[in-house]
């Protein structure tokens, strides 16, 4: 409710000074018209390197599942010396973000997932003694479990000495990402952590060299740098095209020989500030988990949902930004999840477990030996409490219902 969105910063900080900055070097280099012209141009030639193919080797596994586990607000800081926030008296004597880090360590023991997804505010930028040490130690325990992960930016990761671009440019230079900075071939879109990444069959089966389930990642920003729009910002035009652009090239080639076939492999959406839309699901109560305060998006409609529902191959968004929701619900074909918050920096509310979500996809069995196209996904929570409770099992798709493929 209202106390959680009066933690949040003013709309006037530095972030907004910085973004405005970089939006009126990208005006003066081409108008808004050309920028739009220029990034269709750039859409239509798009060419993934061979190094690039190699990085998205995302693999299902020989039992036939991939399973991504979602990070959301660690909101970190400067490690043991970094007060925790929202917790009871008993919980509060020494913690710090050393417990978001062993919440972290301890999922990956629990889970073993085969990509971890952090969906920004990975750091509290304007909290942070140093903002690239910062984002060393939130990402150190997927790093030291060798373990693939991937990361969006939220709307406090760069309130620091380092932009936007820089933090993104940071977090591309750490061991065992798949982030990129931007879609290769694309040097006119709007934010940093634009991309996408393909989960191949498995090994040795007719879909080891298809990609099953697909991946987007998008920068959803931090402020609106509309003088005359308040609130958050929301994932722009030329995003969108880049979206529409890789979403028909991947169903094409999913839809092409060898293993053709009739529909496109399911995908899943990633990035920080929840949709519009999030408000539908809450109205419909057709939801699982808990709405604790006020859907905190952007004051406009981008229109993105539509594009996503368009694009017809996406069957759930995640998000962050809104520590005590948790819930997961449909809407027009699309479930619209929160993970809930993880990070111990980051408000939440005392008694109420830090938490993340586990989603997990399997491929259909075709025989006894092999593994064919995806036949469901499923999700659930963890609490950071003394059993790591898991809650809220769903299935957010199946091949069995209507609208799978």
């Amino acid at each position: 409710m209202r106390r959680y969105n009066s933690m949040r910063p003013p709309l006037n900080g530095s972030s907004v000074s910085v973004g405005i900055k970089n939006m009126e070097e990208k005006k003066k280099t081409i108008g808004v018209r050309g920028l739009l012209a220029a990034v269709v141009l750039c859409l239509c030639s798009v060419a993934v390197s061979t190094e690039e193919t190699k990085q998205k080797q995302l693999r299902f596994k020989e039992n036939g599942e991939f399973k991504i586990l979602q990070v959301a607000d660690m909101h970190y800081a400067d490690g043991k010396t970094t007060p925790c926030r929202d917790v009871l008296p008993s919980e509060n004597v020494s913690c710090s973000d050393l417990n978001t880090t062993a919440f972290l360590h301890r999922m990956i023991l629990a889970e073993k997932p085969d990509l971890i997804v952090f969906t920004g505010d990975n750091i509290y930028a304007s909290d942070a003694t140093d903002a690239a040490r910062s984002l060393d130690a939130a990402f150190s325990p997927a790093i030291s479990a060798s373990i693939p992960w991937a990361a969006v930016l939220g709307n406090h990761d760069q309130e620091s000495a380092l932009s936007r671009e820089g933090v993104m440019k940071h977090i591309v230079t750490l061991k065992h990402t798949l982030s990129q900075l931007n879609p290769a071939g694309i040097d006119l879109i709007d934010g940093y952590g634009n991309y996408n990444l393909e989960v191949h069959g498995v090994e040795g089966s007719g879909f080891e060299n298809k990609s099953v389930l697909n991946l987007y990642f998008l920068d959803s920003g931090d402020y609106s740098k509309v003088p005359s729009i308040s609130g958050y910002d929301w994932i722009k035009p030329s995003q969108q095209l880049w979206f529409q652009r890789t979403s028909l090239e991947l169903q094409r080639a999913y839809m092409s020989k060898p293993e053709a076939q009739k529909a496109p492999a399911p995908g899943l959406v990633y990035f920080h500030i929840p949709l519009p839309e999030f408000t539908n699901v809450v109205d419909s109560s057709n939801y699982t988990g808990v709405k604790q305060e006020t859907i905190c998006s952007a004051s406009v409609n981008s229109g993105f949902f539509t594009t996503l529902v368009e694009a017809g191959d996406v069957k759930a968004v995640f998000n962050g930004h809104d520590h005590v929701n948790d819930f997961c619900g449909e809407y027009t074909g699309i479930q619209l999840c929160y993970a809930g918050g993880f990070g111990y920096h980051a408000y939440g509310k005392a008694g109420w477990a830090r938490r993340a979500r586990v989603v997990v996809a399997t491929l259909e069995k075709t025989d006894e030996v092999s593994w064919g196209p995806l036949k469901s996904i499923k999700t659930w929570k963890r609490l950071d409490d003394q059993n790591l409770s898991t809650i809220d099992v769903q299935v957010l798709w199946s091949n069995n219902t209507p609208g799978g493929t």
